[in-house]
Formats: structure tokens, sequence, C-alpha cells
């Protein structure tokens, strides 16, 4: 029987930072108990015995200042919450509804909404305390200074949150953030193509062994690559992922091939596979090139008819896919480390099935966006990456048989044709 699997693991530590960001209410509460926190470490000066040297500030004007503060900050903080919502419905409408975990993970905007809640609650403690008299000299001078601190800090935070939110939920910024998202969950995986595992065959490709199940419906979000190991390690064995992150998995999906010999518990595998009801962009870069697609697909549509968006994704995506077939230094690749556990490569076929499927599909018709994808399946066809090569070409000719099928003017059809004559070399 295979030992209970570690709680905290650097995997699960990750994981959990990244699902902390995408929550409103962390970074408020944060600053909520450091403004509390900052109120009645002013009264240590007053214990400090600092009354002598510190100079002496009418509580008057104090007072004024937190009121001021305590008044304004309230409204702000109201009217930052109403434009992040209208934001935030404005990615879902423009550009797809996966783009939100992004848009509400944004530093800026956290920061600009933790900062006003927190001066609001700064404000409202201190001027409870000031008015009861709970300060000596030193004590509301610390107070002063930490009141100017305050507005000094609010006001730069609003003035960077002034320049975001304008920008915040539009379609090209949501591109800019689902971008960066993807490419960041691509180069991770460049550098650990397996995880920091074994390689291993597709997971169609080998049925053999004991296979474990999902105990869940849903989406595989992260793998704990250490609880597998650790599992293996004290079962004697070998474990065979078959389902990478972004798998859709019932009961009847196995997750794993266990090459052992001896009784195990299933759970003590399965619990290192985080499920849930949505695809994440850490771990699963295909679920980012689906988002781009979709914004691509939707910008596409007759009630919004933005072929250039849609040609600006494409864009996108060739930066991309020739970010993951560049060249990878060996000092930046990931060493092996689990030497029991054996994962397969992400597959090039299904990343531009991601990526160009939908826009191939609904935007053949229309000539100046077929002929932009012809010349990003060109560019990638040009790629010392035979798996690359083979998927643009095989898309290129897709393509233009869509594009062939729904176009009905000559001219439009030959200018296609030109720009996808690589492919039928």
């Amino acid at each position: 029987m295979a030992r209970s699997s570690p709680f905290f693991t650097s995997d699960r530590l990750r994981f959990f930072i990244s699902r902390i960001k995408e929550r409103l209410w962390i970074r408020p509460l944060i600053l909520c108990v450091l403004s509390i926190g900052a109120t009645f470490v002013a009264r240590l000066a007053d214990d400090a015995g600092l009354d002598q040297l510190a100079p002496s500030i009418n509580p008057d004007s104090v007072e004024s200042l937190l009121s001021i503060m305590a008044s304004s900050m309230l409204v702000i903080a109201t009217f930052a919450v109403g434009s992040m919502v209208a934001a935030y419905a404005s990615a879902s409408a423009a550009a797809t509804p996966r783009s939100i975990p992004l848009v509400i993970a944004d530093d800026v905007t956290q920061n600009a909404l933790s900062a006003f809640i927190g001066a609001f609650i700064f404000s409202l403690v201190s001027l409870v305390s000031v008015q009861h008299e709970l300060f000596d000299v030193a004590g509301l001078f610390a107070i002063f200074i930490l009141t100017l601190l305050v507005f000094a800090i609010v006001i730069v935070t609003f003035v960077r949150w002034v320049d975001r939110i304008a920008r915040l939920g539009r379609v090209v910024n949501t591109i800019g953030q689902v971008e960066l998202a993807t490419s960041n969950a691509l180069q991770r995986r460049r550098r650990s193509p397996t995880l920091c595992a074994l390689p291993a065959p597709a997971p169609h490709d080998d049925e053999t062994g004991i296979p474990v199940y999902a105990s869940s419906v849903g989406y595989i979000q992260n793998i704990d690559m250490e609880t597998l190991q650790s599992c293996a390690q004290a079962l004697g064995c070998h474990v065979r992922v078959t389902a990478l992150p972004g798998t859709f998995v019932t009961s009847q999906r196995a997750l794993l091939r266990i090459d052992a010999g001896t009784e195990f518990n299933p759970e003590d595998f399965s619990c290192a596979f985080k499920i849930g009801t949505n695809r994440t962009f850490e771990d699963d870069p295909r679920f980012g090139l689906l988002a781009l697609s979709e914004i691509a697909d939707k910008a596409l549509s007759p009630g919004i008819n933005d072929p250039g968006t849609a040609i600006d994704v494409v864009g996108t995506l060739v930066r991309l896919f020739t970010e993951w077939q560049a060249p990878l230094h060996k000092k930046d690749m990931e060493e092996i480390i689990y030497q029991q556990v054996s994962v397969p490569e992400l597959s090039i076929a299904d990343m531009f099935d991601d990526a160009f499927t939908a826009i191939a599909r609904d935007g053949a018709s229309i000539v100046e966006l077929s002929i932009r994808l012809q010349k990003a399946f060109a560019a990638l066809a040009d790629s010392d990456d035979k798996a690359m090569a083979s998927a643009a070409h095989q898309h290129s000719r897709a393509a233009l048989a869509r594009s062939e099928h729904a176009m009905s003017h000559p001219d439009d059809i030959a200018a296609v044709r030109k720009a996808a004559a690589f492919s039928t070399v």
C-alpha cells in the first residue's frame, strides 16, 4: 500500500497561489488588516517616550484629514468596483468569457481596489482613535505622517488605475493578456516538455498497465508530479500519465496507468490530479490557444463583423508558435527528476487544431483573413520542426478548400490560392 501523498508540494503551492490571484477579496483583506495594524503601531510611538522629540500637531487638523479621506475613499472604492464590473462584462462580451480570470487577476486593478478600501478602513479606525484621545503628542504625529503617506499612495494608485481602467476589458488589451498567459505556459512546457518526468508515448498508444480513473467529472487543472513520484517510490512501480492538464475526464477516463504487481489504493494516485469545472492557463497551453481562437471567432460573427481583430489574433498565434519552435539552450531545460513517472509531450497537431480550425472555418469567406491565414501557415511551415511544418501544410490545404467552397468571386479565390501555393509544392 502506498503511503499518503505529501500535502504541501511545490506544484500545489504554485497552483494555489495562481488561484489566489484570481480572488478579488484577498488583497483588500490584507490591506485592511495592515491598515488597522498601522493605527495601533502609531500608539507605540507614545510608549517609546518620543513625546519630547515629536512636534506638536493640532488634533483638529488630523481629524479633518481623516474625515476627508473616510468620505472620499468609500465613494472611490464604490466607483472602482462599478468600473471593474463593467470591464469584466466588456471582456466577456467582446472577447471571450474564458479570459475573465486573466482580467480579474490584473495586478494594477486589484492593487487599486485594495488601496482604496485599505485607506477607508485606516481613516475610520484612526479617526475614532483620535476623537477618543488615544494618542499623545508622538502618537498623534505618527498618525499625521501615516495619513499623508496614505494620501500619497492613494493618489499615485488612482493615477495608475485610471490609465489601466480605460483599457481594461478592451479586446486589444484582453488579447495581450491572453497572449502573455499563453506564452508563459508555453515557455514552462518548453523547458519541461514532460513535466520533469520521463517521456511517454501518446496517451492512446499504450494501453498496458492498471488504469486509475477520475473520481469526479471536470477538467484537469494541475498534476502534482511530486505526489506521483512519492507514491510510485513507495509502491516500487512506474506510473504513466495518460491525461494532461486541460483534458476533460469522467469516471471512465483513465488518469494514468500503473505498472504494479501489488495492490494499491487508487486514491493515493488520483489525488495528485486537481480537477475543476473550468480549464486554467498556467499548466494548459492549449487553453490559451483556444481562448485566442475564440476571440477571433467571435469577432467574425455577423453581429460584430470585425475581421481586423481576427487578423490580429492570427499574428498573435504565429508569434506564439514561433516561440514554441525556437531553439532552447540545454542549460534552460529542466532536469528529469521524476524517474518513476512518464508523461507524454504536447501534440503540435492538437495545438494547431485549437488555434486555427475555428478561424479557418468561420472566416473562409473573408478574403483578407484567408490570405493572412495562408501567409501564417507559410511562415510556420518554414521551420526545422517537421511536426509543425506538417501541421501547417495540412491546415493550409484545409483552409484553402474551405475558402474555395465559401467564396464566389474568382479573383478572391485566385488570391487565396496564390497565397497558399507553398502547400501544393
